[in-house]
Protein backbone atom coordinates (compact mmCIF):
# COMPACT_ATOMS: atom_id res chain seq x y z
CA UNK A 1 0.00 0.00 0.00
CA UNK A 2 1.77 3.38 -1.32
CA UNK A 3 0.23 6.49 1.09
CA UNK A 4 1.80 10.01 -0.04
CA UNK A 5 2.11 12.37 2.83
CA UNK A 6 3.55 13.48 6.03
CA UNK A 7 4.12 10.98 8.73
CA UNK A 8 5.00 10.74 12.16
CA UNK A 9 4.91 8.13 15.31
CA UNK A 10 2.88 8.12 17.62
CA UNK A 11 3.58 5.44 19.23
CA UNK A 12 6.32 2.81 18.75
CA UNK A 13 3.55 0.78 16.51
CA UNK A 14 1.60 3.57 15.47
CA UNK A 15 2.32 6.12 12.33
CA UNK A 16 0.04 9.26 11.67
CA UNK A 17 -0.12 10.46 7.94
CA UNK A 18 -0.79 13.97 6.71
CA UNK A 19 -1.99 14.03 3.57
CA UNK A 20 -1.70 16.77 0.78
CA UNK A 21 -5.45 17.38 0.88
CA UNK A 22 -5.32 17.71 4.84
CA UNK A 23 -6.70 14.27 5.77
CA UNK A 24 -5.02 12.25 8.56
CA UNK A 25 -4.86 8.24 8.39
CA UNK A 26 -3.11 6.23 11.26
CA UNK A 27 -1.03 3.30 10.60
CA UNK A 28 -0.52 0.60 12.92
CA UNK A 29 2.89 -1.63 11.96
CA UNK A 30 4.70 -4.39 13.06
CA UNK A 31 8.15 -3.44 12.06
CA UNK A 32 9.25 -0.22 10.20
CA UNK A 33 11.95 1.28 8.38
CA UNK A 34 12.80 5.42 8.63
CA UNK A 35 13.78 6.32 5.28
CA UNK A 36 13.62 10.41 5.60
CA UNK A 37 16.78 11.08 3.83
CA UNK A 38 18.85 14.65 4.73
CA UNK A 39 17.89 18.62 3.47
CA UNK A 40 20.73 20.81 2.91
CA UNK A 41 22.28 22.91 5.42
CA UNK A 42 21.35 26.44 6.03
CA UNK A 43 23.48 28.40 7.92
CA UNK A 44 24.07 32.50 7.91
CA UNK A 45 24.05 34.77 6.04
CA UNK A 46 22.04 32.48 3.78
CA UNK A 47 19.30 31.58 6.43
CA UNK A 48 17.12 34.49 5.18
CA UNK A 49 14.70 34.23 2.41
CA UNK A 50 16.74 36.06 0.01
CA UNK A 51 14.92 35.57 -3.52
CA UNK A 52 17.88 34.28 -6.09
CA UNK A 53 19.59 32.08 -2.64
CA UNK A 54 18.67 28.32 -3.71
CA UNK A 55 19.80 24.80 -2.67
CA UNK A 56 20.17 21.73 -4.50
CA UNK A 57 16.26 20.73 -5.18
CA UNK A 58 15.96 24.36 -6.98
CA UNK A 59 19.18 24.20 -8.74
CA UNK A 60 17.73 20.86 -10.31
CA UNK A 61 14.91 22.37 -11.71
CA UNK A 62 15.96 26.24 -13.06
CA UNK A 63 13.50 27.66 -15.30
CA UNK A 64 16.52 29.62 -17.12
CA UNK A 65 20.35 29.34 -17.12
CA UNK A 66 21.55 31.97 -14.85
CA UNK A 67 24.24 34.32 -16.66
CA UNK A 68 26.13 34.20 -13.54
CA UNK A 69 25.99 31.64 -10.77
CA UNK A 70 27.73 31.74 -7.45
CA UNK A 71 28.50 28.18 -6.37
CA UNK A 72 29.11 28.09 -2.25
CA UNK A 73 31.11 24.99 -1.24
CA UNK A 74 33.67 23.18 -3.44
CA UNK A 75 32.45 19.42 -2.32
CA UNK A 76 30.38 16.96 -4.57
CA UNK A 77 27.05 18.76 -5.12
CA UNK A 78 28.26 22.43 -5.86
CA UNK A 79 31.38 20.99 -7.84
CA UNK A 80 28.38 18.47 -9.72
CA UNK A 81 25.82 20.92 -10.04
CA UNK A 82 28.34 24.01 -10.79
CA UNK A 83 29.89 21.90 -14.14
CA UNK A 84 26.76 21.45 -15.29
CA UNK A 85 25.74 24.91 -15.72
CA UNK A 86 29.26 26.18 -16.80
CA UNK A 87 28.52 23.70 -19.78
CA UNK A 88 24.93 25.04 -19.89
CA UNK A 89 26.49 28.39 -20.59
CA UNK A 90 26.66 29.96 -17.27
CA UNK A 91 29.86 31.93 -15.63
CA UNK A 92 30.29 30.16 -12.49
CA UNK A 93 31.98 31.24 -9.98
CA UNK A 94 33.14 28.94 -6.94
CA UNK A 95 33.75 30.26 -3.19
CA UNK A 96 35.21 27.35 -0.34
CA UNK A 97 36.06 27.62 3.24
CA UNK A 98 39.21 25.22 2.49
CA UNK A 99 42.16 25.24 0.85
CA UNK A 100 41.19 22.74 -1.87
CA UNK A 101 38.15 21.35 -3.11
CA UNK A 102 36.84 18.13 -2.40
CA UNK A 103 38.02 18.27 0.55
CA UNK A 104 37.35 14.61 1.83
CA UNK A 105 39.71 13.42 -0.72
CA UNK A 106 43.44 13.21 -1.33
CA UNK A 107 45.05 16.64 -2.33
CA UNK A 108 46.48 14.89 -4.85
CA UNK A 109 43.30 13.52 -6.64
CA UNK A 110 41.54 16.67 -6.14
CA UNK A 111 44.13 18.57 -7.89
CA UNK A 112 43.88 17.24 -10.70
CA UNK A 113 39.90 18.02 -10.88
CA UNK A 114 40.88 21.63 -9.33
CA UNK A 115 43.31 22.13 -12.81
CA UNK A 116 40.36 21.36 -15.19
CA UNK A 117 38.08 23.28 -13.07
CA UNK A 118 39.54 26.43 -13.37
CA UNK A 119 39.52 26.29 -17.17
CA UNK A 120 36.09 25.54 -17.18
CA UNK A 121 34.73 28.15 -14.28
CA UNK A 122 35.26 32.07 -14.32
CA UNK A 123 36.64 32.18 -10.70
CA UNK A 124 37.72 29.48 -7.70
CA UNK A 125 38.17 31.58 -4.37
CA UNK A 126 39.60 29.31 -1.87
CA UNK A 127 40.17 30.35 2.16
CA UNK A 128 37.45 32.57 1.20
CA UNK A 129 33.60 33.21 3.09
CA UNK A 130 30.77 35.00 1.96
CA UNK A 131 29.89 37.37 4.37
CA UNK A 132 26.54 38.76 3.28
CA UNK A 133 24.24 38.16 0.20
CA UNK A 134 21.55 41.38 -0.50
CA UNK A 135 19.49 41.90 -3.39
CA UNK A 136 20.82 44.32 -5.74
CA UNK A 137 18.15 45.22 -9.17
CA UNK A 138 17.68 42.49 -10.30
CA UNK A 139 20.67 40.50 -9.24
CA UNK A 140 22.44 39.90 -5.55
CA UNK A 141 25.41 41.27 -4.51
CA UNK A 142 27.73 38.64 -2.85
CA UNK A 143 30.29 40.01 0.04
CA UNK A 144 33.45 37.98 0.40
CA UNK A 145 35.71 37.74 3.27
CA UNK A 146 39.15 36.87 2.28
CA UNK A 147 42.28 34.62 4.96
CA UNK A 148 43.11 37.98 5.46
CA UNK A 149 39.72 39.63 6.67
CA UNK A 150 39.85 41.62 3.33
CA UNK A 151 36.58 41.93 1.59
CA UNK A 152 35.66 42.35 -2.25
CA UNK A 153 32.68 42.48 -3.74
CA UNK A 154 30.34 40.57 -7.21
CA UNK A 155 27.40 40.35 -8.30
CA UNK A 156 25.11 37.28 -9.53
CA UNK A 157 21.95 36.64 -10.64
CA UNK A 158 21.98 33.17 -8.47
CA UNK A 159 23.40 31.84 -5.07
CA UNK A 160 23.72 28.25 -5.12
CA UNK A 161 24.80 27.12 -1.65
CA UNK A 162 26.10 23.89 -1.08
CA UNK A 163 27.95 23.19 2.12
CA UNK A 164 26.16 20.02 3.29
CA UNK A 165 23.17 18.37 4.08
CA UNK A 166 21.97 17.31 7.65
CA UNK A 167 19.55 14.90 8.73
CA UNK A 168 15.82 15.11 8.06
CA UNK A 169 14.84 13.93 11.19
CA UNK A 170 12.51 17.03 12.87
CA UNK A 171 8.63 16.45 12.88
CA UNK A 172 8.69 12.62 12.98
CA UNK A 173 7.88 12.47 16.70
CA UNK A 174 11.25 9.96 17.56
CA UNK A 175 11.35 11.27 20.83
CA UNK A 176 7.70 10.20 21.49
CA UNK A 177 8.83 6.40 20.68
CA UNK A 178 12.45 7.01 22.70
CA UNK A 179 14.81 6.93 19.49
CA UNK A 180 17.84 8.20 20.20
CA UNK A 181 20.07 10.58 17.91
CA UNK A 182 23.72 11.12 18.35
CA UNK A 183 25.19 14.56 19.06
CA UNK A 184 25.20 15.10 15.41
CA UNK A 185 21.28 14.84 14.97
CA UNK A 186 21.66 11.06 13.07
CA UNK A 187 19.99 8.04 14.06
CA UNK A 188 21.63 5.53 16.45
CA UNK A 189 21.62 2.36 14.66
CA UNK A 190 22.73 -1.30 15.35
CA UNK A 191 24.99 -3.74 13.06
CA UNK A 192 21.44 -5.05 11.83
CA UNK A 193 20.06 -1.24 11.53
CA UNK A 194 17.67 -1.31 14.46
CA UNK A 195 17.36 2.23 15.95
CA UNK A 196 17.31 1.89 20.21
CA UNK A 197 13.79 0.57 19.62
CA UNK A 198 13.78 -2.84 18.49
CA UNK A 199 10.88 -3.05 16.14
CA UNK A 200 11.80 0.45 14.07
CA UNK A 201 14.67 0.56 11.90
CA UNK A 202 16.42 3.30 10.24
CA UNK A 203 19.00 3.83 7.20
CA UNK A 204 20.26 5.90 4.72
CA UNK A 205 21.24 9.76 5.42
CA UNK A 206 19.71 9.96 8.64
CA UNK A 207 22.59 7.38 10.03
CA UNK A 208 25.42 9.18 9.28
CA UNK A 209 28.23 9.72 6.98
CA UNK A 210 28.78 8.60 3.40
CA UNK A 211 25.46 10.02 2.82
CA UNK A 212 25.27 7.91 -0.60
CA UNK A 213 22.32 6.30 -1.92
CA UNK A 214 24.20 2.98 -2.70
CA UNK A 215 25.13 2.89 0.54
CA UNK A 216 21.57 3.76 1.98
CA UNK A 217 20.30 0.95 -0.35
CA UNK A 218 22.95 -1.60 1.36
CA UNK A 219 21.52 -1.00 4.50
CA UNK A 220 17.81 -1.24 3.24
CA UNK A 221 18.72 -4.98 2.06
CA UNK A 222 19.97 -5.43 6.01
CA UNK A 223 17.41 -4.10 7.53
CA UNK A 224 14.76 -6.13 5.60
CA UNK A 225 16.94 -9.39 6.11
CA UNK A 226 16.95 -8.08 9.83
CA UNK A 227 12.79 -7.95 9.85
CA UNK A 228 12.83 -11.43 8.26
CA UNK A 229 14.47 -12.83 10.73
CA UNK A 230 17.92 -13.67 9.16
CA UNK A 231 21.50 -13.13 10.66
CA UNK A 232 22.95 -9.71 9.22
CA UNK A 233 25.07 -7.16 9.63
CA UNK A 234 25.83 -3.68 7.89
CA UNK A 235 29.69 -3.84 8.35
CA UNK A 236 31.52 -2.70 5.08
CA UNK A 237 35.44 -1.92 4.36
CA UNK A 238 34.88 0.45 1.66
CA UNK A 239 32.06 2.54 -0.02
CA UNK A 240 32.97 4.12 -2.96
CA UNK A 241 32.74 7.60 -2.88
CA UNK A 242 32.45 9.41 -6.60
CA UNK A 243 32.69 12.45 -8.15
CA UNK A 244 30.13 12.88 -11.29
CA UNK A 245 32.35 15.73 -12.47
CA UNK A 246 34.73 15.90 -15.80
CA UNK A 247 37.20 14.30 -14.73
CA UNK A 248 35.79 12.57 -12.17
CA UNK A 249 37.14 11.48 -8.80
CA UNK A 250 36.98 8.39 -7.14
CA UNK A 251 38.30 6.39 -4.04
CA UNK A 252 37.44 4.00 -1.43
CA UNK A 253 38.61 2.69 2.09
CA UNK A 254 41.28 4.21 3.52
CA UNK A 255 42.71 7.62 1.82
CA UNK A 256 46.20 8.49 2.30
CA UNK A 257 45.20 11.38 4.60
CA UNK A 258 43.24 8.64 6.90
CA UNK A 259 46.45 6.29 6.74
CA UNK A 260 48.86 9.03 8.07
CA UNK A 261 46.53 9.89 10.55
CA UNK A 262 45.92 6.37 11.71
CA UNK A 263 50.31 6.36 11.75
CA UNK A 264 50.13 3.24 9.64
CA UNK A 265 53.14 1.51 7.50
CA UNK A 266 52.05 2.00 4.36
CA UNK A 267 53.02 2.95 1.09
CA UNK A 268 51.74 4.87 -1.84
CA UNK A 269 51.84 3.01 -5.40
CA UNK A 270 50.51 5.58 -8.66
CA UNK A 271 50.26 5.56 -11.96
CA UNK A 272 50.10 8.24 -14.00
CA UNK A 273 47.78 7.86 -16.66
CA UNK A 274 50.18 10.28 -19.10
CA UNK A 275 51.90 6.27 -19.36
CA UNK A 276 48.06 5.00 -20.46
CA UNK A 277 48.22 3.99 -23.67
CA UNK A 278 43.54 4.41 -23.42
CA UNK A 279 44.40 7.43 -21.81
CA UNK A 280 46.46 8.18 -24.85
CA UNK A 281 44.08 7.59 -27.41
CA UNK A 282 41.17 9.55 -25.54
CA UNK A 283 43.15 12.65 -25.26
CA UNK A 284 42.66 12.48 -21.49
CA UNK A 285 45.80 11.61 -19.63
CA UNK A 286 45.47 14.31 -17.29
CA UNK A 287 44.34 11.48 -14.63
CA UNK A 288 45.61 9.06 -12.10
CA UNK A 289 45.27 5.76 -10.53
CA UNK A 290 46.95 5.25 -6.72
CA UNK A 291 46.61 2.12 -4.10
CA UNK A 292 47.44 2.89 -0.16
CA UNK A 293 49.24 -0.51 0.27
CA UNK A 294 50.15 -1.77 3.92
CA UNK A 295 54.07 -2.47 3.88
CA UNK A 296 53.79 -5.55 6.12
CA UNK A 297 50.92 -7.60 4.49
CA UNK A 298 50.75 -5.88 1.63
CA UNK A 299 47.29 -5.62 1.79
CA UNK A 300 44.87 -2.86 -0.33
CA UNK A 301 44.05 -0.88 2.30
CA UNK A 302 42.63 2.06 -0.06
CA UNK A 303 42.18 3.14 -3.83
CA UNK A 304 42.03 6.61 -5.24
CA UNK A 305 41.14 7.66 -9.04
CA UNK A 306 40.85 10.84 -10.76
CA UNK A 307 40.04 10.93 -14.79
CA UNK A 308 37.61 9.67 -17.28
CA UNK A 309 35.29 6.98 -16.49
CA UNK A 310 36.82 6.42 -12.86
CA UNK A 311 33.22 6.01 -11.48
CA UNK A 312 33.11 3.00 -13.12
CA UNK A 313 36.29 1.66 -12.23
CA UNK A 314 36.40 2.32 -8.80
CA UNK A 315 34.14 -0.79 -7.98
CA UNK A 316 37.12 -3.14 -8.77
CA UNK A 317 39.29 -1.40 -5.59
CA UNK A 318 36.21 -2.11 -3.55
CA UNK A 319 36.40 -5.72 -4.30
CA UNK A 320 39.89 -5.83 -3.87
CA UNK A 321 39.65 -4.43 -0.15
CA UNK A 322 36.36 -6.18 0.85
CA UNK A 323 38.19 -9.29 -0.13
CA UNK A 324 41.28 -8.73 1.42
CA UNK A 325 43.17 -8.30 -1.48
CA UNK A 326 47.36 -7.82 -1.81
CA UNK A 327 48.57 -5.67 -4.23
CA UNK A 328 50.23 -8.93 -5.68
CA UNK A 329 46.64 -10.34 -6.61
CA UNK A 330 45.97 -6.97 -8.36
CA UNK A 331 49.01 -7.20 -10.26
CA UNK A 332 48.26 -10.90 -11.32
CA UNK A 333 45.09 -10.02 -12.69
CA UNK A 334 45.50 -9.87 -16.42
CA UNK A 335 43.67 -6.69 -17.60
CA UNK A 336 42.78 -5.92 -21.16
CA UNK A 337 44.72 -4.12 -23.34
CA UNK A 338 44.10 -0.67 -23.99
CA UNK A 339 41.81 0.25 -21.39
CA UNK A 340 41.62 2.26 -18.59
CA UNK A 341 41.02 -0.43 -16.05
CA UNK A 342 44.64 -1.73 -16.35
CA UNK A 343 45.62 1.24 -14.82
CA UNK A 344 44.80 -0.40 -11.43
CA UNK A 345 47.05 -3.55 -12.37
CA UNK A 346 50.35 -1.33 -13.66
CA UNK A 347 49.66 0.62 -10.19
CA UNK A 348 50.02 -2.82 -8.25
CA UNK A 349 53.27 -3.30 -10.36
CA UNK A 350 54.50 -0.07 -9.67
CA UNK A 351 54.58 -0.76 -6.09
CA UNK A 352 56.70 -4.05 -7.01
CA UNK A 353 59.05 -1.96 -9.49
CA UNK A 354 57.52 -4.23 -12.48
CA UNK A 355 55.48 -1.78 -14.14
CA UNK A 356 55.81 -2.64 -18.28
CA UNK A 357 54.97 1.24 -19.26
CA UNK A 358 56.16 2.65 -16.22
CA UNK A 359 59.88 2.41 -15.59
CA UNK A 360 60.15 3.09 -11.77
CA UNK A 361 62.49 0.38 -10.12
CA UNK A 362 61.59 -0.59 -6.80
CA UNK A 363 63.76 1.22 -3.60
CA UNK A 364 65.77 -0.87 -1.58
Amino acid sequence: NYIQGTGSFIDKTTVKVVKADGLEEQISFEKAIIATGSRPMVVPPFDQKTPGVIFSCKALALPDIPKRLLVVGAGYIGLELGSVYATLGSEVTVVEMMDTAIPGADRDLAMVLQRQLKKKFKNMYFKTKVSQVEEDGDGLKVTFVKEDNSTFTENFNKVFVSIGRRPYTEGLGLEKVGIELDEKGFVNTTHDKRSTIHNIFAIGDITGQPMLAHKASHEARVAVDAILGKNTTFAPKAIPAVMFTDPEVAWCGLTETQAKEKELNFEVAKFPWLASGRALTLGRTEGMTKLIIDKETEKVLGVGMVGKHVGDMISEGALAIEMGATAKDLAHVIHPHPTLSETIMEAAEVFYGQCSHLYKPKRK
